[in-house]
């Protein structure tokens, strides 16, 4: 007798079926098994695959800072402490942290928000950056970003006034929001942002996107990616205000992904929270929640899965129902909590580790922007490639003209031109990135993201694989 499972694609919570993740998606399972066969010595056209798919940087070669890991080992392994090889910077940090642990060890439960001494440096970061008073008591640590936008978007998972919530995200977005709100069964509100004048947020768009999902749906958020992923903008102050304003007369609840802003180029970071606070009432008085993690910027422990949030100006039961869920999880990783503190609170002027650290800082800024410039143009300067400049973040988000022979193609496989091509540069050159469809583009468009943190030579190596395809694939297809 045949035993039937207990649990098919019939009766599995039918939101999860409708969950995409293109950046750990086909592409990347082929180039996978690109890689085992390599091994096997399968013959290719390229003797390695550059994986520029996801923003890993530690696995592109960026080092870790050594404070972070010095204070990550002792922590762990507290009889290190004695070593005269240890600065005691890092010997007094560690304490302090361990003195805050039950029984002085990270094995041991934090309080679900977060160990209360890393949130207040959290506090006080933020307080430093902005200028406006923050309070511990609103910051939540989680094991990444992610972990915490999802917790945030939990919170809208209701029917309002007769209609299914909705929650409005940009295109291109980074696919855990789209991903996230699939799961969650939230409808999804795209506004598009205007790449002909450098991945611009308009609000005209903003009220169109509002106003058709208006028809049948509450919107009930905004979510803001700032600086952009894949897009790499920056947002003026000035476009912030507009899109404050727009959140207050549609009574948005606004949710500011911030993770990128240790990530900036050239051109100044403002957080919601500051520009809020500097409009004074009403905007002053809304609800807020922004996002920060250790994955990214100069920290970059993606391993670690360590973020925070900071959710202002909830009612009181709302942040009661929020801290209650959060306990269910128990914690974050008290490891992770501990990057998180040396994140907010870096080694400062006078300590011991403060100039190695401003060093590595100062060369991982260094290649960002040199990255970028490359990037930007190399793209730039193959027929028909266009690239907006990267202001921010560690991604490329390059715009490719298909001819009408290749879409063809793509058509009788049954993908989308996109993904056909990110296939065929996989199998020709070994290069590995993100077709722009797993982001969201506008229609008859086409782009692909790429990350820009290798080393000097690997970049220059898929900068140049990626030209000399793509002449190819114009000879072939055109």
């Amino acid at each position: 007798m045949k035993l039937e499972k207990c649990i098919t694609v019939d009766n599995i919570n039918q939101n999860l079926l409708n969950v995409k993740y293109a950046v750990r998606g086909p592409i990347l399972e082929r180039a996978l098994q690109i890689e085992r066969e390599l091994v096997k010595g399968v013959p290719k056209p390229f003797k390695y695959v550059v994986r520029a798919n996801i923003g890993d940087c530690h696995a592109l070669g960026q080092k870790p800072i050594t404070f972070i890991r010095q204070v990550l080992a002792l922590a762990a392994c507290p009889q290190l402490m004695s070593s005269p090889d240890v600065p005691e910077d890092v010997k007094k940090r560690v304490q302090d942290i361990l003195d805050d642990c039950t029984k002085s060890s990270v094995g041991s439960y934090s309080p679900s928000a977060g160990l209360t001494l890393v949130r207040k440096h959290a506090a006080a970061y933020l307080s430093a950056r902005d200028g406006v008073p923050a309070s511990y008591e609103d910051i939540y640590l989680g094991s990444g970003a992610s972990d915490l936008i999802k917790a945030v978007l939990t919170m809208f998972v209701k029917d309002a006034d007769g209609k299914p919530p909705a929650v409005m995200i940009p295109i291109p977005q980074y696919p855990l929001f789209s991903g996230t709100l699939s799961e969650l069964g939230l409808r999804q509100a795209n506004y598009y942002l205007d790449e002909e004048h450098n991945w611009a947020l308009q609000v005209s768009e903003l009220e169109r996107s509002w106003q058709q999902a208006s028809v049948d749906s509450h919107v009930r958020a905004l979510v803001i990616i700032n600086p952009g992923n894949p897009t790499g903008q920056v947002l003026t102050r000035e476009n912030i205000e507009e899109i404050i304003k727009f959140a207050y007369d549609h009574d948005l609840f606004l949710m500011a992904d911030e993770v990128y802003q240790e990530n900036i180029i050239s051109k100044p970071f403002h957080s919601f929270k500051k520009v809020m606070h500097e409009m004074g009432p009403p905007y002053s008085g809304m609800e807020l929640a922004s996002f920060v993690t250790c994955s990214k910027g100069w920290a970059a422990e993606c391993g670690l899965r360590a973020g925070w949030a900071e959710l202002v100006r909830l009612q009181r039961d709302v942040a009661a129902a929020f801290s209650t869920a959060r306990a269910v999880l128990q914690c974050p990783t008290v490891l992770g909590q501990c990057a998180v503190d040396c994140t907010v609170k870096p080694p400062s002027p006078g300590e011991a580790s403060y100039p190695q650290f401003c060093a590595e800082r100062r060369d991982i800024h260094r290649v960002l922007a040199e990255r970028a410039a490359t990037a930007y143009n190399t793209f730039n300067s193959i027929p028909g490639y266009s690239c907006n400049p990267i202001d921010g973040s560690m991604f490329a988000f390059p715009r490719v003209k298909i001819p009408e022979n290749a879409q063809r193609a793509a058509l009788e496989q049954e993908i989308s031109p996109d993904e056909f091509y990110c296939l065929r540069l996989l199998e020709e050159t070994g290069v590995c990135v993100v077709p722009g469809s797993g982001f969201g583009q506008k229609p008859g468009t086409f782009h692909f993201r790429t990350t820009i943190l290798h080393s000097r030579e690997e970049f220059q190596h898929m900068m140049d694989s990626i030209r000399h395809f793509h002449l190819q694939f114009l000879r072939q297809y055109s």
